[in-house]
């Protein structure tokens, strides 16, 4: 609103401006000269001081030999020649003299009569004209206010079309999707059998595994409109607005059917009804009560699917989830090493890659990253190799761009003085050596001091498989890993700094949810405390305490057993191999970086 007014006032200063300006133009031909009296203008005429005259109509305007200008008016029944001669003027002298006559002054003339006196009304005119405008334009927000504001993509948008083509991996999920599309396309097959296609389709998945391209795959494949929105464009201050833009935007779906509606993060609207500490008559809830009446006002002919995307499914209102809604539930996973080969094809396809570009390798160093992850990883790739000069993407800026997306950037103005170097440099050699000594841990790949993001020094440790389950004595070495700096730092400094202080957290947090969430504590095959969480509670609030005071303090004596064991494992590796440790970390303070196949020569020589 207020971009518009300083708009509307500029267009006024402007046009005031131009007016002006013509105004300007329009007066400088009638100057302010000096006004003599016609018997002036004869003793002038007769001592020679006169060069020329400009007759128009009355009006004389008289210009002097010494460049000075006048004017005057003659008699208006007579021309001037005949004035000055009854006047006495010598006739040589008014021969002499440079007469020119001219007509009337024309637009100028009427300009110069106009515009002084019109311009004060055209620029009030204009003012209130502009206000005018500004109300009809608040008015006509007002109107547009409970619109839906969905954005809709048309199938004749080809620049915009997304097929099944353009998502990697996902194969079952795309398996479940085709009989959507294939209803779109040919929905008597279905309805002539007596089949009810669902309403209502949710994916559900961690953020960046591609649930808004899927749903996009799906209208391009079935060559159908796709609405997009947010559900909180849904929710405003005003109670009803949300749910009158529902209806708005089923009424544009079913007037473009067959058409695909979907509604990101739908848990923004969505969540649990009742579960908050105040009443249940809030716009959000209104909001979800006009969505649950529209998806029931579904018929099989009706040609619109409801496709919903979030990352939290647990916290929807069961009645989002019932039977006739959305009944049909597509979890999306991580993508697999395979799929993010795939998923790293399809995002470098336009980019020029270098012929030793090992795509393999990349997508081997990259487990736990989602598709946007992987496209972030195309993409920094791409910008590293353009800082460089570059005309193609090499393997070396894919590769430090993995770093960079899971650490952040280097930190090159981060200087540490030669302790804390040295320090940094032990820390790393702990982990590391940990890892690869403890059977079925993780590959080092590399280990650096080099400052990234928050960390002074990191160790990249990647699984030489896929792992979708993990085993107490997994998880039992991992905890080992992760105090394996702490243990080297005492080690050798007999003192700890605060650079475990995140490796602490993480093993804590991580004996925690052994002993809590996967029974593999001596407290048996059990678990303590619920996971539902109050909506409109912080999570450590709304968290439910379900067991008593005494296991409670058993469950931490658990924790602190799992965590000195570890240290005990790491300590014990540590001293059985501090030569090597201390080779490890001199290598690093000297060249700050050890790749995987040095590391694995120094390891296989001592």
């Amino acid at each position: 609103m207020m971009n518009k007014l300083i708009k509307n006032f500029l267009i006024v200063i402007l046009i005031f401006i131009i007016l002006g300006g013509i105004f300007a133009v329009s007066s400088s031909h009638f100057e302010d000269v000096r006004k003599v009296s016609f018997s002036t203008l004869i003793s002038q005429i007769n001592e020679d001081k006169v060069e020329k005259i400009i007759v128009e109509e009355n009006n004389l305007k008289i210009f002097l030999k010494d460049g000075g200008k006048e004017k005057t008016i003659k008699e208006s029944e007579s021309s001037l020649t005949e004035t000055l001669i009854n006047y006495g003027v010598d006739k040589e002298k008014i021969k002499n003299l440079n007469i020119e006559i001219k007509g009337a002054s024309g637009w100028q003339f009427w300009l110069s009569i106009l515009i002084p006196s019109l311009l004060p009304f055209i620029f009030i005119i204009l003012f209130f004209w502009l206000l005018t405008r500004q109300a009809q334009s608040g008015a006509m927000q007002a109107f547009t206010f409970t619109k839906s504001g969905a954005r809709m993509i048309s199938p004749q948008d080809k620049k915009n079309k997304t097929t099944f083509a353009d998502v990697a991996g996902l194969k079952e999920a795309k398996e479940e999707l085709k009989e959507v599309v294939d209803f779109l396309k040919n929905p008597k097959k279905f309805i002539q059998i007596g089949a009810k296609i669902p309403r209502g389709v949710l994916l559900m998945g961690p953020s960046g595994t591609g649930k808004t391209l899927l749903a996009r795959a799906v209208a391009g494949e079935a060559n159908v409109p796709f609405f997009h929105i947010s559900a909180s464009e849904f929710v405003e201050m005003f109670v009803g607005v949300g749910a009158s833009r529902i209806r708005d935007l089923f009424k544009d779906a079913k007037k473009n059917a067959p058409s695909i509606v979907f509604i990101d993060e739908i848990d923004a609207v969505g969540r649990h009804r009742g579960a908050g500490l105040g009443g249940g008559h809030d716009e959000r809830e209104q909001t979800l009560n006009q969505l649950l009446v529209e998806m029931d006002g579904f018929d099989n002919e009706t040609g619109v699917i409801v496709i919903a995307a979030t990352n939290r499914p647990d916290i929807l209102d069961p009645a989002l989830l019932r039977p006739g809604r959305f009944d049909r539930r597509i979890v999306l996973d991580e993508p697999d090493i395979k799929d993010r080969e795939e998923i790293l094809k399809i995002h470098t396809k336009n980019k020029p890659l270098a012929k030793d570009v090992n795509l393999r390798e990349i997508a081997e160093r990259t487990p736990g990253f989602s598709g946007a992850d992987i496209y972030n990883l195309a993409n920094e790739s791409a910008i590293l190799a353009a800082r460089r000069e570059k005309k193609e993407i090499t393997q070396e800026e894919l590769l430090e761009s993995i770093e960079k997306v899971m650490l952040g950037p280097e930190r090159k103005s981060r200087i540490l003085s030669e302790r804390e170097k040295k320090i940094a440099a032990y820390h790393e050699a702990g982990h590391a050596l940990v890892t690869s000594s403890l059977p079925g841990s993780d590959i080092v790949r590399k280990i650096s001091i080099i400052s990234r993001g928050m960390a002074a020094g990191y160790t990249l440790k990647l699984p030489s498989e896929e792992k979708h389950f993990k085993s107490k004595k997994e998880f039992e070495n991992e905890l080992a890993i992760s105090l394996g700096g702490y243990a080297a730092e005492k080690l050798i400094f007999n003192q700890i700094t605060t650079g475990a202080t995140n490796d602490l957290e993480n093993a804590t947090e991580l004996a925690r949810r052994m002993v809590t969430r996967f029974g593999m504590s001596s407290l048996g095959p059990l678990t303590f405390g619920k996971t539902e969480e109050l909506i409109f509670l912080g999570k450590e609030i709304a968290q439910e305490k379900n067991y008593s005071e005494e296991t409670a303090s058993k469950i931490d004596k658990e924790i602190s057993k799992f965590i000195n064991q570890a240290l005990k494992t790491a300590e014990r590796v540590l001293k059985e191999k501090r030569n090597l440790l201390e080779k490890i970390a001199n290598i690093l303070i000297e060249k700050e970086t050890i790749e995987k196949e040095e590391y694995e020569k120094i390891i296989k020589e001592s």
